[in-house]
């Protein structure tokens, strides 16, 4: 059992392995960061798709660089930024990224592949995500996200000025890492267009 299921009640079995599965960080980012060369790896791309599935992986890769450079995870509630306008940015970029690659990669099953990983980790991971922001910060959160959406924004400014540090996207997320081996993914099926 993953310390994000400890409070739950026990589930046996497969179902409980599922549920654990779902919750489970590790795999979320693993089998995420696992999909871009696997798609890449059977990617048939034609030129149109690819290059509208590289900007929105582009596109996802700048929104995640941008939150991961506010985000001080569990001890201080980011609102200020890309927080201004979803919960959870980060998120939001994996969607753009992973829409990214599904169009890139010019494979009709990546459609369905993408929709299961997503509905599969995103769910509970936001769910489990507000539950804990909330415990942590409560009624600053509970204010906070009153206004502000899960992962798919209402505005495109963001507010409440700067505070954005590289050194933090580096040490909170890896990001510049994630986004390194994100853009050889793209480029290994930009080499096939």
């Amino acid at each position: 059992m993953s310390k994000r299921t400890a409070d739950l009640p026990p589930l046996p079995g497969l179902p409980g392995l599922i549920r654990d599965l779902r919750y489970s960080e590790v795999a979320r980012q693993g089998i995420g960061l696992l999909l871009m060369p696997f798609l890449a790896f059977f990617a048939r791309p034609q030129a149109a798709t690819f290059m509208a599935g590289a900007a929105l992986v582009v596109l996802g890769s700048l929104v995640r660089m941008y939150a991961s450079g506010f985000i001080v995870k569990n001890r201080q509630l980011a609102t200020i930024g890309p927080y201004s306008l979803v919960r959870h940015p980060l998120y939001t970029g994996n969607g753009l990224i992973l829409m990214g690659f599904v169009m890139a990669c010019g494979l009709w099953w990546a459609i369905p592949l993408g929709i299961l990983f997503w509905w599969l980790f995103y769910p509970v991971t936001i769910a489990y995500e507000d539950a804990k922001l909330e415990r942590l910060f409560g009624d600053s959160w509970r204010e906070w996200s009153r206004t502000v959406p899960a992962v798919v924004p209402r505005r495109f400014w963001p507010t409440g000025g700067g505070g954005w540090s590289f050194m933090t996207s580096l040490r909170q997320n890896f990001e510049p890492v994630v986004l390194a081996f994100t853009f050889a993914c793209i480029g290994w099926i930009g080499t096939r267009v």
